[in-house]
């Protein structure tokens, strides 16, 4: 590489490399560090108390439920989410009438906010069912969000909704990559649709699927707005996920200390699991 063509690296890359610098890496610095201390995010006085917090987490049962309820919701919605998507790329590119407008149809709901989605979603599930439920005599139509079970099951649905036409984008793309040619030799060999589908479609769209799991993966183990909007935690504390038991530990426990340490293991985890996500995503694109 030349002198000119570093200057031009740097002049591209050095504002982003400031920049995330300034928003990811000093701040994730500044944590682990706060971690550390009984500081309570006011006061200017930081006492450092070594591995308390980190202990005082691994007794912390709340933190604990909220984290197994996450990684719960997380396995169901990545499923979920990726599914509904890929259902909907195949039918947007099986040459339907109207798939352009469908695919704008289907997207809209990624583009709208996530607290205003789990407001509109709680009137949903509060309100409309309850009406349902009320005219047909179906009474598990009525008092959702009530208890976990539903709070948890609104959840997935207000999820499922509003990412599936995100992830439809993208197995969209992977679907238009495959060759027609081999669709095509395919179908004269005699290869029902079903095969096709199994044997020539899933694997060449399989690096898709590797994007679209790790996007839902984070998204849904880091989710916050519509857990806030939607259920509020409640009931109890049944639904509170743990970007919530986090935000709560620091701003209304005012411990901002234990929240740091809260939130540092949970990005070891998180990143744990979408390492371990993107490796065995990788493998399994090679053995196909």
């Amino acid at each position: 590489m030349n002198k000119g063509s570093k200057k031009w690296f740097w002049i591209f890359t050095g504002p982003v490399l400031a920049t995330f610098t300034l928003v990811v890496l000093i701040p994730i610095i500044m944590g682990i560090g706060y971690s550390f201390t009984s500081w309570n995010g006011i006061s200017s006085q930081i006492d450092f108390v070594g591995l308390d917090n980190y202990k005082a987490v691994f007794k912390d049962k709340d933190f604990f439920n909220s984290f197994l309820f996450t990684a719960k919701f997380a396995i169901v919605s990545v499923i979920s989410i990726n599914l509904v998507g890929f259902l909907l790329a195949l039918l947007v590119t099986s040459g339907l009438k109207g798939s352009h407008f469908l695919r704008g149809i289907f997207f809209i709901p990624n583009l709208i906010g996530g607290l205003i989605l789990g407001f509109v979603w709680q009137f949903i599930f509060t309100k409309g069912f309850d009406a349902i439920g009320a005219a047909l005599g179906i009474e598990w139509l009525r008092g959702w969000l009530s208890t976990e079970t539903t709070g948890f099951w609104g959840l997935i649905i207000l999820m499922t909704w509003q990412m599936a036409g995100y992830m439809m984008i993208i197995y969209v793309a992977g679907l238009q990559n495959i060759p027609d040619s081999v669709l095509e030799a395919a179908a004269i060999d005699g290869a029902s649709k079903w095969d096709i589908l199994r044997r020539i479609t899933l694997p060449l769209v399989a690096p898709s699927f590797t994007v679209g799991l790790f996007l839902t993966l984070a998204n849904s183990f880091k989710l916050y707005d519509q857990n806030l909007s939607l259920t509020g935690g409640g009931p109890g504390n049944s639904t509170q996920m743990v970007a919530m038991n986090i935000y709560k530990t620091a701003f209304t426990s005012s411990k901002f200390g234990l929240a740091q340490s809260k939130a540092v293991i949970f990005l070891v985890v998180l990143g744990i699991v979408a390492i371990t996500q993107m490796y065995l995503s990788k493998k399994r694109e090679v053995e196909m």
